[in-house]
């Protein structure tokens, strides 16, 4: 399968991820695990509950801009583990309004 993965950050600020095949779901969602910790992500959600869409656009977020821009690996990281654990061919990740399209 192939994937496609926008990682957007408003109007003139997205960052493009095309590759083929896939992860897996349960290492990636360890992966998103570790990097919400290690950012020290803070999500507030009606329910206490955190859904894998809020772990994805919370990481994004307290990444920044920046990181997508100048690591490149780290990057393309995000964008397979996000294609892995949403099992979507195409995934658009706004960050600026916290959304997710397919």
């Amino acid at each position: 399968m192939q994937h496609h993965v926008i990682v957007s950050f408003g109007k003139d600020c997205e960052y493009d991820f095309k590759f083929a095949g896939g992860g897996a779901a349960d290492e990636a969602r360890q992966w998103f695990d570790r990097e919400f910790d290690t950012l020290e992500c803070d999500v507030s959600t009606p329910t206490g509950k955190i859904l894998a869409v809020d772990r994805i656009l919370s990481v994004a977020k307290y990444a920044g801009e920046e990181r997508f821009r100048d690591q490149r690996t780290w990057a393309e990281q995000f964008a397979k583990n996000t294609a892995a654990v949403l099992g979507r061919d195409l995934i658009r990740v706004d960050v600026e309004h916290y959304s997710i399209g397919y």
